[in-house]
């Protein structure tokens, strides 16, 4: 299993400073953690859970979350990430994995009464426990043997890891031209790259200055997007991810990703790079923000 170790640049030579704070957080609710969020809770799970085993765990009735406890008794190796999944390799060739949903927090647990809204927690050899608070319950749990991951479809199928060398800018430009839906709605499908959701789809499009809606792009379209999407996620995994309104990462701290968005959520608001008013609209049911100067079809 490959370990996705991500690091990048947090300049932006698309304006220098950090762009205006998000004016209405609410405007665009449904904002699952994506790879830059997923990779920081990682980071930092990492040296609580190596080494570790699992002595006792616990996990609401729902379905998604019953299988929390099928890890009691397993050591811990490791944890990795594959798109927006946190895969925790046990001793006993399984994985545990973990889908954060749009409103999943993973934390040691906190002082003071039991949260309502925990779904599944582990308890830990050395006195520590992991708990997964979700209050929305579009999270998702599994063990698995490792590596299979034929159970959860979306994790079986996904495509490249944007920021790793199995992503040429080539095999971007001819997945997203060997179908016939909307590059936006590409990103967002996991199988042309993995990782990629409704805010850094946003970015990068307007950093590479494609048109959202576009059904196909050229070969120097397919580099400036491929060096977007690898920008904006690197710089926001720099910045600790992007809370909007329910991402936390491991420690309760919020991302601060949010004060150098561009293009996201700033509809009606000037484009950082040419001035006109950047315009929204849905696309598959996802509201996005594009500019309808720079990003003309």
């Amino acid at each position: 299993m490959q370990l996705f170790s991500l690091s990048g640049n947090n300049g932006n030579k698309f304006g220098g400073a950090p762009g205006p704070r998000m004016r209405n957080r609410r405007r665009y609710r449904v904002a699952v953690p994506e790879l830059p969020e997923v990779e920081t809770v990682r980071r930092q799970l990492a040296p609580i859970l190596t080494g570790r085993q699992i002595v006792d765990a616990g996990a609401h009735g729902s379905a998604k979350f019953a299988s929390a406890t099928d890890a009691v008794g397993s050591g811990i190796v490791g944890i990795d990430r594959r798109g927006k999944y946190l895969l925790t390799e046990l001793d006993d060739r399984r994985q545990l994995i973990v889908h954060l949903g749009m409103t999943g927090v993973l934390r040691p647990r906190p002082d003071g009464p039991v949260d309502p809204y925990v779904r599944a927690w582990w308890a830990l050899d050395d006195g520590i426990t992991i708990e997964l608070k979700d209050v929305r319950r579009f999270g998702r749990i599994a063990v698995v043997p490792s590596g299979d991951h034929r159970s959860l479809a979306t994790l079986h199928h996904l495509g490249p890891e944007p920021l790793g060398p199995g992503f040429p800018a080539e095999g971007l430009r001819l997945a997203v031209n060997r179908s016939s839906a909307v590059v936006k709605s590409q990103l967002l499908g996991q199988r042309v790259v993995a990782g990629v959701g409704n805010i850094y789809a946003d970015e990068a499009l307007w950093m590479a200055k494609v048109n959202p809606a576009a059904r196909s792009i050229t070969k120097p379209r397919a580099v400036a997007l491929h060096a977007a999407v690898r920008h904006v996620l690197a710089a926001a995994l720099d910045n600790g991810g992007t809370t909007l309104r329910d991402y936390r990462d491991v420690t309760g701290d919020e991302g601060r990703n949010q004060f150098h968005l561009s293009c996201y959520g700033r509809a009606g608001l000037p484009c950082l790079r040419c001035g006109t008013p950047l315009r929204r609209r849905v696309i598959d049911a996802r509201g996005t923000t594009w500019c309808p100067t720079c990003q003309r079809r």
